[in-house]
C-alpha cells in the first residue's frame, strides 16, 4: 500500500504503456504489498522510484564492466584514482574528484576486484551520483573510501525486515552450510532488479533459483540446508537526497518525470487515484 500526505494511493487504473514497465512494476508492487510505503508528496514518490531505477541501471552497468569477485584481502583497484590499503579498502587519492573515481569502476571494471558487499555500496553510490549529479556528489562524498559494508557516512540507507521486495532493494541470500574454507560464499548480497531477476557480484544476473543454485554449489561436503532468500532488505533513503536533485538532469537520465507525465492524478475523499 502507498500513502501520500495521509491519503491512500490507488494505482489500479494505470495501463501498460503509459509509464515505463519498470516504473509501473515498482508502483504496482508497492501498492499490492500489505505494508505501507509512506511519502509526504507525490514528488517524493516519483523521486524514490527514479532512485530505484538508477540503482537497477547501476547494477546492470557494474555487471557489464566485469570487475572480478574476490575476498577483501585480494582486492584490486585502479591506482590512478584509488590507494589500496592493507585490509583491502579503496581510499580516494588526493585531488581526485569522487565521481570520476567511482565512474572509473564502471568504465574500467577489469582493473578492479572486490567482494559483494563493496559491490552493493558501489551500485548505491552510482545511483546517488546519477540522481544528484557530480557536483553535489563530490560535496557529499569527498574523501570517499570503499570497504565492504563500511559505507560512507553520507550514504543514507534504510534497513528493515520483510518480504516486500521492490526493484532497487538490496536483498540477502544466506548459505548456512557454506564451506568454512571459502567463507566468502556464506551468502550473497544482491540487487533485486524485478521480474525475479537479481544481480549478485561474482554470480551475475539471474533469477532467485540461479542465486540459490550457485550458493549451493559452494557448500561443505555434507551440506543438508539449502541457501535461501532472507527477509533482510536494504534500500537508499531517497528522501534524504531529494534536496540535492539538480534542476537540469544529466545526459540520458532515467527520468520519472517523463515517465509519469501522462498520468492523471485525482483525489476523492481520503484516496488519491492515478490513471
Amino acid at each position: 500500500m502507498i500513502k501520500i500526505n495521509q491519503k491512500w494511493l490507488d494505482v489500479s487504473q494505470i495501463q501498460p504503456g503509459i509509464i515505463s514497465e519498470k516504473a509501473l512494476e515498482i508502483l504496482q508492487l508497492m501498492w499490492r504489498y500489505p505494508n505501507i510505503f509512506v511519502y509526504k508528496t507525490m514528488e517524493d514518490l516519483k523521486f524514490d522510484i527514479e532512485m530505484r531505477l538508477q540503482v537497477n541501471k547501476a547494477a546492470v552497468s557494474l555487471d557489464k564492466s566485469n570487475p572480478e569477485f574476490t575476498i577483501l584481502e585480494d582486492s584490486v583497484c585502479n591506482e590512478q584514482y584509488w590507494r589500496l590499503t592493507k585490509n583491502g579498502a579503496f581510499e580516494l587519492k588526493p585531488r581526485v574528484p569522487p565521481h570520476l573515481a567511482l565512474e572509473d569502476i564502471f568504465i574500467n571494471g577489469s582493473l578492479y576486484a572486490f567482494e559483494c558487499g563493496t559491490a552493493i555500496v558501489i551500485v548505491f553510490l552510482k545511483a546517488v551520483l546519477d540522481t544528484v549529479g557530480p557536483k553535489n556528489f563530490d560535496r557529499l562524498f569527498s574523501g570517499l573510501t570503499l570497504y565492504d559494508w563500511h559505507y560512507p557516512q553520507n550514504l543514507i540507507l534504510r534497513f528493515h525486515e520483510g518480504k516486500d521486495y521492490v526493484p532497487g532493494d538490496c536483498v540477502y541470500f544466506k548459505n548456512p552450510d557454506y564451506d568454512p574454507s571459502t567463507p566468502e560464499w556464506q551468502g550473497e548480497n544482491t540487487i533485486f532488479l524485478g521480474e525475479n531477476l537479481f544481480y549478485g557480484h561474482g554470480i551475475g544476473i539471474t533469477n532467485q533459483q540461479g542465486i540459490i543454485d550457485e550458493l549451493n554449489s559452494n557448500r561443505k561436503w555434507n551440506a543438508i540446508i539449502s541457501a535461501f532468500l532472507t527477509q533482510h532488505i536494504i534500500s537508499i533513503n531517497s528522501s534524504h537526497y531529494s534536496q540535492f536533485k539538480p534542476n537540469t538532469p544529466r545526459n540520458n537520465p532515467v527520468s520519472l518525470h517523463d515517465c509519469l507525465s501522462n498520468i492523471i492524478v485525482s483525489e476523492i475523499g481520503s484516496r488519491t487515484f492515478l490513471a
